[in-house]
């Protein structure tokens, strides 16, 4: 008996995903140098910091009154490790948002793989816009296990097959399924972050109910928590004001 071609690469499964902030130039200081040239003109930091509970007034103004350009002024990149769906789902947002995820063209995609914990709510109760997830009994836990990894390492087997009989690596990756995790540099700026995180989130203080889907609000969590501590002021004002986006 041979060895399966995929033997040499046996799939990892994970629950979690990768969010780092690899670079920014990202500050409250800039939401005030936006807002206030249209009055003051060119400004210096240090006018800036004179008056601080006067600047976060000014933020909180722009938030509330939905005056959103000045909180373009900014840029975040994200490096993300997620699930295939979690990326689809994500590049429904375009405005102010840039994205290159690694491709399946060019390099063997490797075979890790999404099973959700024992913390992922499974069960689906109710119709669209009032439905709720409960948890899964444990014969549904371990059938949701067992069912993904006999079903991604078929895939992945399959895949590796179609490489080793010289397939280009464009036609052998359709046989991958959505629960591949790939990577992605993703950039933003405040405005477009805090869209993102008013629909892809659900918080206590948002005016707005939303009901996304559990992966892609762990991404999106992770990266507020990055923006929280780079922009202080404009995080504030965003939950005071019921995390609607300007």
């Amino acid at each position: 008996m041979t060895d399966s071609p995929a033997d040499d690469l046996k799939p990892g499964f994970r629950s979690d995903v990768t969010v780092e902030l690899v670079k920014h130039s990202a500050a409250d200081s800039d939401v005030l140098f936006a807002a206030r040239v249209s009055t003051l003109g060119e400004q210096s930091l240090d006018e800036l910091q004179k008056d601080p509970e006067r600047s976060k007034g000014l933020i909180n103004f722009l938030m509330r009154d939905r005056h959103g350009s000045p909180f373009e002024h900014n840029s975040m990149t994200f490096f993300i490790s997620a699930p295939i769906f979690v990326f689809r789902e994500f590049m429904r947002h375009r405005v102010g948002w840039s994205y290159n995820e690694e491709s399946g063209r060019y390099r063997e995609l490797q075979p890790v793989f999404y099973v959700p914990d024992e913390s992922r709510k499974l069960v689906q109760e109710g119709r669209p816009g009032k439905y709720v997830f409960v948890e899964g009994t444990q014969a549904q836990q371990e059938l949701v296990g067992r069912v993904m990894e006999d079903s991604y390492v078929q895939a992945y087997e399959a895949y590796q097959e179609m490489l080793a009989a010289g397939v280009a690596r464009e036609v052998a990756r359709s046989v991958l399924p959505v629960g591949l995790y790939s990577s992605m540099y993703a950039t933003c700026n405040a405005r477009s972050l805090m869209h993102f995180l008013g629909l892809r989130t659900q918080h206590e203080l948002a005016k707005v109910p939303s009901f996304p889907q559990r992966e892609i609000e762990m991404v999106g969590e992770k990266m507020e928590a990055e923006w929280a501590k780079l922009m202080p002021l404009t995080y504030a004002a965003f939950n005071a004001n019921g995390r609607v986006a300007p």
